[in-house]
């Protein structure tokens, strides 16, 4: 697709991260990078002109969701989704997928597609593979996810195995049904904790030849150590001319060690959600402002943050807002840890163009160890 080339700047010495520039059809990606969560067409509590201000430079929005409000038609009347949040960047939407998982209670799964109890009203959705492509086509994002099944966590090898073997047969029916070459469909690679059943849907997918791929059906519920040894094992089995994106991830250690597994793109609510609790992330650490210390503590947030925030309020005005419930609050501290969580992946990406990532990141590759009362930690062992 000439509207999206991945070009690989640099290769860390020491480990499978790399720096890279993704070109797409509104704007370029440099990766690695963190991707803002913006699942009804907005960033919580963060006009389009601040996130710019925050580095960000693609943003997600989630299918399932824009469908049930306003719906896509609308979307398209306005001139699609870029027109219609007022975001000139690359965009990416998710396929609804996700609500597979996280809707458990209100779904039901055939091999036709998934049928929802909307929580909004009640009403009834069937959500297939094509109509998912459908929905995203009038949505007109950059990239457009195909339509998974992501298993939960614990789950048997049968019931691994079948929602993988599923979801393949469901992106090939997202690719006979993808009808603009201006959006990048990816696939997602499935297979829960299993190696081999991801290793195989890897290949499966690779042998398709798609624009981009992405791995899922991580960070639901699962000890990090498994995260971890998952996108190790998987991340390299994808072609290196393609940009690689590990969905749902966003913590430091995480993103950390996933690029050293060569992961490009990350996304995750982290930053706004913890914004609307308080929670500050800053240097590696989270903390809450809300606390009593913070009253008359006349400091930045961060002095080494060029947010506006951090260059224009301090800790104590900061933490009076968030007693208060001012929304204010929650709009300031979601600028600041955007900021930060796509400052770290740029402290990274220039570690990698210098060749000194693992020794300035080493804190965060440390290994989480294997908790051996898991259900499926020696099957995981005998297969890594």
């Amino acid at each position: 697709m000439l509207n999206f080339q991945f070009h690989c700047q640099a290769q860390c010495s020491h480990s499978h991260a790399r720096a890279g520039q993704w070109t797409t059809p509104h704007g370029v990606v440099e990766t690695p990078r963190f991707m803002p969560v913006g699942t009804t067409a907005t960033v919580k509590g963060v006009t389009p002109a601040q996130l710019v201000d925050t580095g960000a430079q693609m943003v997600l929005a989630n299918t399932y969701h824009l469908h049930l409000q306003p719906g896509e038609s609308i979307v398209a009347k306005a001139g699609g989704l870029h027109s219609f949040m007022q975001w000139s960047g690359p965009l990416l939407t998710d396929s609804g997928g996700f609500q597979v998982f996280s809707l458990s209670g209100l779904r039901k799964i055939q091999e036709d597609g998934v049928t929802f109890r909307s929580p909004r009203d009640g009403r009834t959705i069937h959500l297939t593979p094509e109509k998912s492509i459908e929905i995203q086509n009038q949505l007109g994002a950059d990239v457009i996810m195909a339509f998974d099944e992501c298993p939960p966590y614990p789950a048997t090898r049968e019931e691994v195995t079948a929602a993988t073997d599923r979801t393949y047969r469901w992106l090939q029916r997202c690719i006979a049904a993808h009808q603009r070459s201006d959006q990048a469909l990816f696939g997602i690679v499935q297979g829960g904790t299993f190696l081999d059943l991801r290793a195989k849907t890897a290949q499966s997918l690779v042998e398709l030849d798609l624009p981009g791929y992405a791995i899922g059906g991580v960070s639901v519920g699962e000890p990090a150590a498994f995260i971890q040894a998952i996108v190790a094992a998987t991340a390299p089995l994808l072609p290196v001319d393609k940009p690689r994106y590990l969905m749902g991830v966003g913590t430091y250690r995480e993103m950390a060690q996933a690029i050293a597994a060569g992961i490009d793109l990350f996304d995750c609510v982290i930053p706004t959600r913890l914004a609307r609790h308080g929670a500050v992330l800053s240097q590696g650490h989270r903390w809450n402002i809300k606390n009593a210390q913070y009253r008359e503590d006349f400091t930045p947030l961060d002095d080494t943050c060029p947010c506006y925030t951090c260059q224009t309020f301090s800790r104590a005005y900061l933490n009076h807002l968030v007693r208060s419930r001012e929304v204010l609050a929650y709009t300031l501290l979601s600028i600041h840890n955007i900021t930060e969580l796509v400052r770290f992946t740029q402290r990274i990406r220039a570690s990698i163009l210098d060749d000194r990532f693992t020794e300035e990141f080493a804190p965060y590759l440390q290994p989480d160890p294997l908790p051996s009362e898991e259900p499926f930690v020696s099957s995981l062992l005998q297969q890594s």
